[in-house]
């Protein structure tokens, strides 16, 4: 997980399709944001990346977790025009927003995708209710571990400190080679 106190770049984006109207970081601050940066001719993101995000997004209220797509076309930009994206998202019923992001120069990398050093699609961002970049993961991310990374930053107590963490390093066992011990309260005694 790549953790970072600097708070993500902004997104460039050209055009939003499946939102009534423009998004931005700041306006999505305190809630945990995954960005799945995606092209609709890789087949990592149509097999993997998309169907994950739909399942977040199904999982998670949308008070805690916004999923935005970003459509990031560092190849074949002629077969993934604006206009065939808004037909793939319906083909496949993407409804959450999706951003294409915008245009780099002479047809280079994308701006959001060149910000944020993204490596290819499909790629994973999460960002923290402050607004912080998180995580970033290329390529596929088992279920069970993105599912732990967002429920640890929907735990984060607004000082960015995890109430979680606070709680069991408080309870903690003492462990040693042999094993750990569950600690006993004060003033209680085994029965």
């Amino acid at each position: 997980m790549t953790v970072s106190l600097r708070p993500a770049p902004a997104l460039h984006v050209a055009r939003w399709l499946n939102a009534a109207e423009p998004l931005s970081l700041d306006e999505l601050r305190g809630r945990v944001v995954l960005i799945e940066a995606f092209q609709m001719l890789c087949p990592g993101c149509v097999s993997h990346g998309l169907p994950q995000a739909q399942r977040v997004r199904a999982t998670f209220p949308d008070t805690d977790v916004a999923v935005i797509g970003l459509h990031s076309v560092f190849e074949h930009h002629d077969a993934q025009t604006p206009v065939a994206l808004e037909a793939f998202l319906h083909e496949y019923r993407i409804g959450f927003p999706v951003a294409v992001d915008a245009p780099g120069e002479d047809r280079g990398l994308p701006r959001t995708m060149a910000a944020y050093g993204l490596q290819g699609t499909p790629t994973l961002v999460l960002i923290d209710r402050q607004g912080r970049r998180r995580a970033q993961h290329f390529g596929h991310v088992p279920d069970l571990r993105l599912g732990a990374e967002i429920m640890a930053l929907i735990a984060e107590r607004e000082d960015g400190a995890a109430a979680l963490e606070t709680a069991a390093a408080s309870a903690a066992p003492a462990c040693d080679e042999h094993g750990c011990t569950v600690p006993i309260p004060q003033g209680d005694s085994p029965a």
